[in-house]
């Protein structure tokens, strides 16, 4: 498994269901995708911003109860790119789980899961969206 960055949050061990990008074509079942993983906070307030935007749709997301995180499903090889300070993105090396209706990684759960959002997020598009998740976080913080 490649992992861009030591990170003490958790992430899925060698886990990520696969994917589909070119045409809005169905999952392919030996493709596999990498998983950004963020804190829970940071996470939710990106689907949001995901969700209300004009732009492309947010993919599966996982949540972690145990390590209070998200996981966003995004194409294979972003791992190799992926540089966002406070997330980590896992990728699998062509070893990830398939896409099911179950969470590939134990104790999860989908907060959007593969059949409401059957392609992977756009990795460009979950970077300004955590960009502006974080800001918005720091911003109601700072006002405390």
């Amino acid at each position: 498994m490649q992992t861009s960055r030591n990170n003490p949050l958790c992430t899925a061990s060698g886990t990520a269901p696969p994917t589909a990008m070119a045409g809005g074509t169905a999952p392919r079942a030996d493709a596999v995708w990498d998983l950004v993983t963020v804190p829970a906070r940071q996470g939710l307030e990106a689907v949001d911003i995901l969700r209300r935007g004009p732009g492309e749709p947010v993919g599966p997301v996982l949540h972690d109860n145990g390590c209070d995180t998200l996981g966003f499903l995004v194409p294979a090889g972003t791992a190799a790119a992926w540089d966002m300070p406070g997330s980590t993105c896992t990728g699998t090396n062509g070893r990830g789980a398939r896409l099911a209706p179950q969470p590939p990684v134990e104790g999860s759960d989908w907060l959007l899961p593969p059949g409401d959002a059957a392609l992977p997020t756009d990795p460009a598009v979950l970077r300004h969206a955590l960009g502006e998740a974080a800001r918005l976080i720091e911003a109601a913080d700072s006002r405390r």
